[in-house]
């Protein structure tokens, strides 16, 4: 159809006809600038110091409602009966809504988040066994990126029935080791050495000061908990330095970090007498092993 043709018809249309077309012409393009001037002016003067996901569900909101006005004036500019319309779409809603519930518990689900915030977006959470950072919070679900850079979506509903770990909340962590040393050694000489590590550590806080305390005697040496503060944004470099300067410290003050040792007997079973190097004794980094019997006529 050629523009002349196109001005042909327009010209055939009643002028009753062309006022009703310009009229909801201008009820569909002028609602969508008003909804867009209105979410504009909402977000930079009213939500000016609302969180992120705040200012997403108001923006939809406005959306939403201003999508259903200007299809509610169209059809009522086309002599559509609205009443037998928002009855048929009350049944289709009912039957939606049965079939829906899951979509319908994210939604609120969604909303209970939002109202509590218990994380933002750029936030680092733990969620059963999947960490990430939240990239989008919507009212079906929420978006996140792992640290291996994989995307993961999570519905509202398990995120609420759920136990959440902010790891970025709070402005500084502690991060905890575990450390044996020997028996042997001079717990309070190991703790000065584990406060000079410490202070030697750039990425590790002097305030709050630094936790040394033994927790418990293990089977093969005295189990401490060595606490350090850090910044948030000084996770990684903080656990791959202060590990090796552990290490490192340790080795230059001769202290010994022990491991499992066990002891394995061969015996003859009619003889009762020890074959094969008994008292020898073997070293293993693992659980402990029983001692074996040796079969009759081994060698």
């Amino acid at each position: 159809m050629g523009f002349q043709q196109i001005v042909e018809w327009f010209r055939s249309l009643s002028p009753e006809v062309a006022t009703k077309g310009i009229r909801i012409a201008v009820y569909v393009f002028g609602g969508f600038l008003v909804v867009r001037l209105l979410v504009a002016a909402v977000q930079r003067l009213i939500m000016k110091k609302a969180t992120p996901q705040r200012r997403m569900v108001v923006r939809k909101v406005i959306v939403y409602a201003g999508f259903v006005i200007v299809l509610m004036t169209v059809l009522a500019e086309l002599g559509v009966k609205l009443t037998a319309l928002l009855g048929a779409a009350g049944i289709v809603g009912i039957a939606v809504g049965f079939a829906s519930q899951t979509s319908v518990s994210n939604i609120i689900s969604g909303l209970f988040l939002i109202s509590e915030k218990p994380f933002a977006v750029g936030d680092a959470i733990r969620i059963g066994t999947t960490t990430g950072i939240i990239q989008s919070i919507d009212l079906l679900s929420i978006k996140l990126r792992t640290f291996d850079n994989l995307f993961v979506r999570i519905p509202n509903e398990r995120i609420l029935s759920s136990e959440v770990t902010n790891i970025t909340r709070f402005p500084i962590r502690r991060m905890d080791i575990i450390l044996q040393v020997s028996y042997r050694e001079d717990l309070d000489r190991v703790r000065g050495v584990l406060a000079g590590v410490a202070r030697a550590n750039r990425y590790c806080l002097d305030e709050p000061a630094p936790v040394i305390m033994c927790t418990e005697f293990r089977e093969s040496g005295v189990e401490l908990l060595f606490g350090l503060w850090f910044s948030k944004a000084d996770f990684m470099n903080l656990k791959n330095s202060i590990m090796q300067d552990i290490r490192t410290r340790f080795a230059a003050e001769g202290i010994a970090i022990p491991y499992p040792t066990r002891t394995l007997q061969f015996w003859d079973a009619e003889q009762g007498a020890d074959v094969a190097g008994a008292g020898k004794k073997f070293r293993r980094a693992g659980a402990g092993a029983k001692p074996k019997r040796a079969r009759r006529g081994s060698r």
